[in-house]
Order: structure tokens, then C-alpha cells, then sequence
């Protein structure tokens, strides 16, 4: 598509009503129609009702859903295509109401359904900017979205099948409203998909012709989709009423014989096994299923916690891989949950520890503010010092004493840093909210700016730019810059400074960090130490010049791929207090470990906006 012809079509869309109320798709369509094909349960007189929707839909519909976008498509890509089949009505590409980013979807309205129903024949699944889109009609009636009936599900597909293969093998049986093939993030198939029929009969015959089916080279399987709902009871039905047991802790003498002598007073057995390796050799646990019900739960009832040959057996309802790993982590889950509510309020974090810091020295130096548990400092697979640990005290008003008190104290050569313990998605969660606060108050300013009001707001922008430029959250003078100091208020000498040292701007603006190292202080040829800079300069620069000794480093993370990403996580840490960031400066380590969660807080933010 050329620069000209998207030009052109913008013209033309200028001249448009966006705002057509007679066919553009209600704002409330768009959640819906973008997942037509994963309808939830609905009644059986809504189902009933629907084919007769669809069908006077079709009459008087000349709306299109358009789903599959690429994130640049834009109304003037889309109006140059559709524009070729007939005249259209209006366009609108679904936008993220905060960021206006593209939803991955677009409604195309055109004046008659004659030229509607050309477009769905001649360009579903053609390729616009380099993916292939997905055409449906816009369904206006929820009935029709909700029934359920028509609808149909279809796994252990072949990587290689796309929309549009699926699309040709199932438009043999009948009109299909929407088919799509499920995908992850990176567009690559995850082997099943929905096919959504007009009629419940075209969805009948597709199962019953093509499950079991080869489709290139791989049996699928095809049912009628079953709403979520639906699922979890029906799987609680079925547990309900389980016949088969699960055995464990069984000596490895134990025979098959002796298994099922053991479980045949509770009922007639229909099969009983003892798990082996590949030696034969019994591994410590078997199944034994009944013919009813009732037998199998007297059996756990009855011989569960009992003791067998000197051991005390575990005897439940087998349960299949997914259920076990659900419920294992459910536990862990609960547990961790419950380890931090015992020690929530009385468990500290004190980082910037000094290497000399052992055990035994945290805990005497935190001694005197109440008793202690348990103190620790973390250390690395070689006995040193990660420079973090824990204490945690009997009773909250302790653990407050001792934050008062000692954070910022110095213990050994470091001043420390002493805060409550958070869990990990605890502190990711806020720093997602950090960048997601950041995001909406970027967008405010460039309104600003665009309404020439730029002077009114405090701070400068939300990302912090890189070396030269003002992080982005600290309150300054219209137009979001602070003037930098003079070289000489730093006890710096003017003119070039030597590689590693700090490179004044003209007129005193913010210079950079060239390579790794501090501003040169007033002893010749010293490096002067960082904290000593900051606690030179103004306070509302001090955020400046450690971003400038930040930046250079985090930019040399592995997994930062750019400047621009550098620069948004450099603005993330800058939240943190000053001690803190001078810490990270020093500490490659810290520093290593503050970026990786920051950059995982801000790719978990760009996922949930669909950015990724």
C-alpha cells in the first residue's frame, strides 16, 4: 500500500460520518463479536430463537466485524481495500480508550448488504499488512452471540491449519458465522479452534463426518463447544461419583493378591494394579476400581490412615494429571498465603547490608527493639553476602520500632534500608500500577501539549530519556525541565572531562555519563564518590544525576534490547529513595535484580493492553 493511496483514502474518510448511527456497530458489539466463537451458556428459548435473529439479520445487515488486525492498521488501510467491493458507509478501528492503541479489530459498514456480503466473500482472510484478517457479520442480536447453538469445538489440530483452512473444511456443511483457529501471542496455533454454524443441523453433521477424521496427518477431535460453566459442573459431577481409587504408601512386598484382598470386602472389584518401574519392581502405589460408586467410597472411607504391613496407607479418588497439579498448587498456594498472614507486620526487609553483616550481627543490631524470631542474610551459592536479609520480630509495634529507628542508620560502612517484607507479586503488582499511572499521565500531557498548555503541568515527561534528559515524575519549572547546576556548584572543573567523569552541557545543562564512573570532585584526578554528588546539588536535581549514572548501566543489561526501553526502566527504579539508587549504582548485583523485576512489571503491563 502506497504513501499516496493511504492519502488518499484518509480524504475520503474525512468526508465520512464516523458516527453513523443508522450502521455503525454498537460500542457494545465489539467485546462480544471479537469472541463469537467462545459463546457462554445461554437458555434453551434463546437458542431456539436464534436461527430466526440470523436470518433477518442477513436481510438488513450491512455490517462487518473484522477481526485478526495488525496493531498499524489504521480506518485508511481498511477504507482502501473495502472501498474496492462498493461504496462504504463508515469505519471504525476499536482503540484502547486510555492508550488509543488498536484492540486488534475494526467494524466496516457499507451502504446495502449486497456489498456487504461481496465483501465477506472476496476478502475474508486476505492479507492486510501482513496478517491475515477474519470477516464476520456484525451481530447486533446477543441471542444470536449467547445461544450456543451451532456451536462447535475441534482440537489436535495441525499447526499448519489457519483460519481460512478451516473455513474451506467446514463451509461444506453449512453457513458458518464465525471459525477461528486459537492462537498465542506470537500468532502460532495451539492446536485447537470454534467453528459457529447459522444452523444447529450444519453443526451436527461437521461432527458427525469429520471427528476422528485425519486433517494432514493428525486424528482431530470435534464435539459441540461447551460453555465453561457447564464444564466445572459437569467435572464436579463426575468426582461425585468416581469408582476408581488411588493406593499409596504400599510396601514394595505387597503383592496384587494381597491389593486386592485388602479392597474386596467394600465391593466387587473390576480391575486392581500395583504401579512397577521397568524392573517389575513395585513403585509404592496402585489403583483398585469398583463397579459402583458406593464401594469405592467406603473403601476410602474405611481403609484411608489405616495401617498395613507397619505403614499407613493414603487411599483416595484417582484423580488425572490436571486435577493434581490443580490441587497441589491450590495447596501451595494457600499455604504461602497463610505464611504471610502469620508474619504480615512483624516481618522485616533490610537490604544495603555491608559484606561484614553476618547472622548473628543482624540480629544483635536489631536486638534492642523487641524479640526477635529469626534473623537472616541471604547469601549466593558461595557463602557471601547479597547484601539483603530478613528479621522478623513477636509483635508488630517491634517491627515498627526497629523501621523507625533503623532505617537509614548506618551498620558497618552502608546505611541501611529497613522496610516491611512484601511478597513478589505484591511489589510487581504496584509497579505495574506505577507504569500504568505513568502511561495515562503521558497521555494527559501530550493533550496538554496539543491544546498548548504545556506550561500548566509539573514534571517533565513520564519516561525518563536517557543522559540529557529530566526524568519524568520530578515537579519543575513550565515546560518539565530543571536547570542544572553550574560545574563549579559540583566542585567540578569546566571544560572536557576525562572519560568516566562527568561531561557538563552548554550552559550548565545536563550532561552525561559517557562510560562507567563518578563526576570528578575537587581532589584532581579522584573520582568522587556519588552519593557525595547528590548531596551537593539542589533537591530537585538529585533524581537528575542519579538517572544519568543509572541509565548507561541499565542500558548495558542484557535483556534491555534499546534505548527507549532503558530509559522507561530507568524511570521506573527513580521512584525508589535515593539511598536506594545510590546502592544500585555500587551493587551490580542489586541493580541485576531490581531491573529484571521491573522489566517483568512492564511487560506484564503491555500484555494486559495488548501491546505484546
Amino acid at each position: 500500500m502506497t504513501d499516496a493511496s493511504v492519502k488518499s483514502a484518509e480524504k475520503a474518510l474525512e468526508q465520512m460520518s464516523l458516527n453513523d448511527q443508522k450502521t455503525d456497530a454498537p460500542a457494545t458489539d465489539s467485546a462480544a463479536a471479537a469472541t463469537a466463537t467462545s459463546t457462554e451458556g445461554a437458555s434453551a428459548k434463546t437458542a431456539e430463537a436464534s436461527s430466526e435473529g440470523v436470518n433477518a439479520n442477513r436481510v438488513s445487515n450491512a455490517s462487518l466485524f473484522v477481526g485478526e488486525l495488525s496493531s498499524g492498521t489504521s480506518e485508511a488501510n481498511l477504507y482502501e481495500l473495502f472501498n474496492q467491493i462498493g461504496s462504504v458507509a463508515s469505519i471504525r478501528v476499536c482503540r484502547d480508550a486510555v492508550t488509543r492503541e488498536s484492540l486488534g479489530y475494526a467494524y466496516v459498514n457499507y451502504h446495502n448488504s449486497e456489498d456487504a456480503q461481496r465483501a465477506m466473500d472476496q476478502l475474508n482472510y486476505q492479507l492486510i499488512n501482513g496478517r491475515s484478517c477474519r470477516i464476520m457479520w456484525s451481530q447486533r442480536d446477543p441471542s444470536v452471540r449467547k445461544s450456543g447453538k451451532g456451536n462447535i469445538f475441534i482440537k489436535n489440530l495441525d499447526p499448519t491449519i489457519d483460519n481460512k483452512a478451516l473455513h474451506d473444511t467446514f463451509n461444506a456443511f453449512g453457513e458458518i458465522l464465525s471459525c477461528k483457529v486459537v492462537t498465542d501471542r506470537q500468532g502460532n496455533s495451539m492446536g485447537y479452534g470454534f467453528i459457529h454454524f447459522t444452523e444447529a443441523e450444519a453443526a451436527e453433521k461437521a461432527i458427525r463426518v469429520v471427528n476422528g477424521m485425519n486433517l494432514n496427518g493428525q486424528e482431530v477431535y470435534v464435539a459441540h463447544h461447551i460453555a465453561k460453566s457447564d464444564r466445572v459442573s459437569e467435572a464436579d459431577s463426575q468426582r461425585a461419583k468416581f469408582t476408581n481409587v488411588y493406593v499409596k504408601n504400599l510396601g514394595t512386598e505387597t503383592t496384587q493378591e494381597e491389593l486386592e484382598a485388602l479392597f474386596t470386602p467394600f465391593g466387587t472389584i473390576t480391575s486392581a494394579v500395583i504401579s512397577t518401574d521397568a524392573e517389575g519392581k513395585s513403585r509404592g502405589f496402585g489403583f483398585v476400581n469398583y463397579s459402583t460408586h458406593d464401594s469405592a467410597e467406603e473403601a476410602v472411607s474405611k481403609l484411608h490412615d489405616t495401617d498395613f504391613k507397619g505403614q499407613k496407607l493414603y487411599v483416595g479418588r484417582a484423580q488425572n494429571k490436571f486435577e493434581r497439579q490443580t490441587e497441589l498448587k491450590q495447596q501451595h498456594d494457600s499455604a504461602r498465603l497463610e505464611k504471610y498472614t502469620k508474619y504480615q507486620g512483624i516481618n522485616l526487609y533490610i537490604k544495603n547490608l555491608d559484606d561484614s553483616i553476618d547472622d548473628e550481627k543482624l540480629k544483635e543490631a536489631f536486638a534492642p527493639f523487641g524479640t526477635i524470631t529469626s534473623a537472616k542474610v541471604m547469601t549466593d551459592d558461595s557463602g557471601h553476602s547479597r547484601g539483603f536479609g530478613f528479621v522478623c520480630y513477636s509483635a508488630p509495634e517491634e517491627a515498627s520500632r526497629a523501621i523507625a529507628e533503623m532505617n537509614q542508620q548506618l551498620l558497618g560502612s552502608k546505611p541501611l534500608y529497613v522496610a516491611l517484607a512484601q511478597r513478589k507479586d505484591l511489589r510487581q503488582s504496584q509497579l505495574r500500577h506505577q507504569v500504568s499511572a505513568r502511561n495515562q499521565l503521558r497521555l494527559q500531557q501530550q493533550a496538554a501539549v496539543s491544546n498548548g498548555l504545556r506550561g500548566q503541568f509539573l514534571g517533565g515527561p513520564v519516561m525518563y530519556g536517557g543522559p540529557g534528559q529530566h526524568p519524568g515524575f520530578i515537579n519543575g519549572p513550565p515546560g518539565g525541565r530543571v536547570p542544572f547546576p553550574e560545574p563549579q556548584m559540583m566542585g567540578m572543573p569546566r571544560g572536557p572531562a576525562p572519560v568516566g567523569q562527568w561531561q557538563a552541557g552548554p550552559g550548565g545543562a545536563p550532561g552525561n555519563f559517557p562510560a562507567a564512573g563518578y563526576p570528578a570532585g575537587p581532589t584532581a584526578g579522584k573520582p568522587e564518590s556519588l552519593a557525595t554528588v547528590v548531596a551537593a546539588v539542589p533537591e530537585e536535581a538529585k533524581k537528575q544525576v542519579i538517572g544519568e549514572a543509572l541509565y548507561p548501566k541499565i542500558l548495558q543489561n542484557k535483556s534491555i534490547n534499546d534505548a527507549e526501553l532503558a530509559g522507561k526502566i530507568t524511570g521506573m527504579l527513580l521512584d525508589m529513595d535515593n539511598d536506594e539508587l545510590i546502592e544500585l549504582v555500587d551493587r551490580e548485583d542489586l541493580l541485576q535484580e531490581q531491573v529484571q523485576e521491573a522489566l517483568s512489571a512492564y511487560n506484564s503491563y503491555l500484555e494486559s493492553q495488548g501491546s505484546k
